[in-house]
């Protein structure tokens, strides 16, 4: 039995959230064959919402960096940023003038105010519905393991100097930064899923394409690469698959004999 880790954005799917159908028969083959299929996202669990990619049916979800793990909706583990912490946090990110958005296990939090000319609070709205909240007003309640922020000038830098020895900052060429807690990531992730479900890393799998993905494409025994992924990710993969669009999930699955031709 082998165990198979999936990023989503630009790996199971598009910037369009489209999924080949290559894609949806190889999972499905890969389970038929008796291995294990798992989520490996930098979104947190309450930005997986999407029945086609819920649908794909997966063994588990390793989410918001290694923060969330389940196992068939039941929790495993979860790292939650404390209120008072979140504050302080918040309060530097502001100090900058940097978006920010608060992600947790169940809701995602941010103030649209603060994402002025920029459509992303209703992208996001459309996709997760009611589990968009406003930061403020939320005070007290908020639940979340990690923070995304725009990065709108170099006063960015402010922030990073500030938070760099509490959190692993991850930058996107977009751009955006994700700040998660400290010893956490998707490769993380993938060791304490390891833990729980009893696997080998020498069976372990993973597919991926940007800069998030780089400590779990190292960390797995096998990392693949899409082809429509980042430099960074190529160097750090053991193989460059085709494109997503271009049935790069099939034809990796297919490279190491974990699936036949379909």
């Amino acid at each position: 039995m082998k165990a198979v880790f999936f990023d989503i954005d630009g790996t199971i799917w598009d910037a369009h959230m489209w999924i080949p159908e290559s894609t949806k028969r190889a999972i499905r083959a890969l389970r038929e064959n008796g291995h294990l299929t798992f989520i490996c996202s930098g979104r947190t669990r309450a930005f997986i919402q999407a029945e086609e990619l819920l649908d794909l049916g997966f063994d588990g979800i390793i989410a918001g960096c290694g923060t969330y793990i389940e196992e068939h909706g039941k929790e495993l583990f979860y790292k939650k940023i404390e209120e008072q912490e979140a504050e302080r946090v918040l309060a530097i990110f502001r100090s900058c003038h940097m978006p920010v958005v608060m992600e947790g296990k169940k809701d995602l939090y941010l103030d649209a105010a603060e994402f002025v000319g920029d459509d992303y609070p209703d992208r996001m709205r459309k996709e997760i519905g009611e589990h968009l909240l406003p930061i403020t007003g939320n005070e007290g309640k908020w639940e979340i393991s990690k923070f995304s922020c725009a990065l709108p000038d170099p006063a960015y830098q402010k922030a990073v100097e500030a938070l760099k020895e509490d959190y692993e900052i991850l930058i996107h060429d977009a751009p955006v930064a994700e700040f998660v807690p400290k010893g956490f990531s998707k490769a993380s992730g993938i060791q304490k899923a390891c833990e729980l479900f009893s696997i080998a890393r020498e069976d372990t799998y993973a597919f991926g394409d940007s800069v998030n993905d780089l400590d779990m494409l190292r960390y797995v025994a096998h990392g693949v690469a899409m082809g429509n992924g980042t430099k960074e990710a190529k160097e750090a993969a053991d193989y460059v698959t085709t494109e997503l669009k271009d049935d790069g999930i099939y034809q990796g699955l297919l490279h190491y004999g974990l699936i036949r031709e379909i």
